[in-house]
């Protein structure tokens, strides 16, 4: 198994590391949702629905569906509740695709997280909505086209979703300004983000609250987290009504708490959970996987190399009581999303291997990092 010390085996060409190699794919033991469970945790991961005549059919593979019956207790959308999926152009939302995967989620025993109500850039709003001309009708126009979108989603799912990511990507990493779009630009941004959080407690009062964002532990990523400190801590002394931050955990190598940076990045990472937590603010984990790029293309160095990424990653976070979810944005590495965003390329043209389990469903070292992780932390509080 590879263990924190690994990490800085792996860094650079990492030609002389003792990584560990594949398991089989019967090697996996305790499923990870009854290792979470154990310890009061829920694991989970997202699902989705691909385009007609995609290649990779994730929802409709019968065997990757068995795989995450098998591991996890909680289901996530990738796609098909976000504004842009349901309401493409106005008119009737389009839930068909979120149904059809949350009636097998609800089936096989899972629970339900929403994602997202509000993804703040505008190239992740419907084309409509960022056409609207809002500039010279009162704030109250504004208002209502969210309203109406919120009271919308939250009244088809009603309590079937228990949580909800209301707010997704708002700060901007290089200076932790908040991103504007065409609600924030009419009401302004810190009003428009606390708007969608009342509207959201209104129509889903049963619901966890969470703003979601992809700051990590990075050195680079320090005005990121600065930013989403400061939108918490303003949102906390409005009154909004936020129960959490999600923390999307898109792992890479600078992420590494090893090396000779790896200290300074350990501390970061423990200093911003440490002011979140403070606020009162409980913690999830939203999106885990591993970005192998700059990593070695020898498959049993490379696994090794993202299982240590993980397991570092992981008992520190995991190490907060206040984090009771976790979920994988992909359990297998073909249908990760990290094989087709463009940034994710690696320069050796090879595929990435961000997820705990192959192209063919076997567990890779991730997996039991993974596993080790959900043994080693403590109890969840109630």
């Amino acid at each position: 198994m590879t263990t924190r010390r690994d990490t800085l085996k792996l860094l650079g060409a990492a030609a002389g590391a003792m990584l560990a190699a594949p398991a089989p794919a019967a090697d996996t033991g305790t499923a990870l949702k009854d290792l979470a469970r154990i310890k009061g945790m829920r694991f989970g991961n997202a699902m989705g629905m691909p385009p007609q005549g995609a290649a990779h059919k994730v929802f409709q593979d019968p065997a990757y569906r068995q795989l995450m019956a098998r591991e996890c207790n909680m289901i996530v959308a990738e796609n098909e509740t976000k504004w842009q999926a349901l309401a493409p152009q106005p008119g009737p939302y389009r839930f068909a695709a979120a149904d059809e995967m949350f009636a097998w989620a609800r089936k096989e025993g899972m629970l339900v997280r929403g994602h997202t109500l509000v993804w703040q850039a505008p190239k992740w709003l419907p084309a409509w909505v960022n056409e609207l001309d809002l500039a010279g009708k009162p704030v109250s126009h504004a208002e209502g086209i969210l309203r109406e979108h919120i009271k919308t989603v939250c009244g088809h799912f009603g309590k079937d979703v228990i949580s909800y990511d209301v707010v997704n990507e708002a700060v901007t990493p290089a200076d932790g300004s908040l991103v504007q779009n065409v609600f924030s630009q009419r009401m302004g941004g810190l009003e428009q983000i606390d708007l969608a959080f009342r509207l959201a407690r209104e129509y889903a009062p049963h619901a966890q609250l969470v703003y979601n964002d992809y700051m990590g532990p990075a050195l680079d990523n320090a005005a990121h987290r600065k930013g989403v400190l400061k939108l918490l801590a303003d949102l906390k002394a409005r009154g909004a009504p936020v129960d959490a931050l999600g923390l999307q955990s898109h792992v890479g190598i600078k992420d590494a708490m090893s090396g000779s940076e790896g200290k300074a990045v350990e501390r970061a990472w423990r200093d911003f959970l440490d002011e979140v937590t403070g606020m009162g603010y409980e913690l999830l984990i939203t999106e885990f996987d591993v970005n192998d790029r700059g990593l070695p293309a020898d498959v049993a160095k490379r696994d090794g190399a993202t299982a240590a990424l993980a397991r570092d990653y992981l008992d520190l976070t995991l190490s907060y009581p206040t984090c009771r979810d976790f979920l994988l944005w992909g359990m297998a590495d073909h249908l990760n999303w990290l094989q087709y965003w463009a940034e994710a390329k690696r320069p050796d043209g090879l595929p990435q291997r961000p997820a705990p389990y192959d192209a063919q469903l076997r567990a890779k070292p991730m997996r039991e990092a993974i596993a080790a992780s959900l043994r080693g932390m403590p109890v969840r509080r109630a």
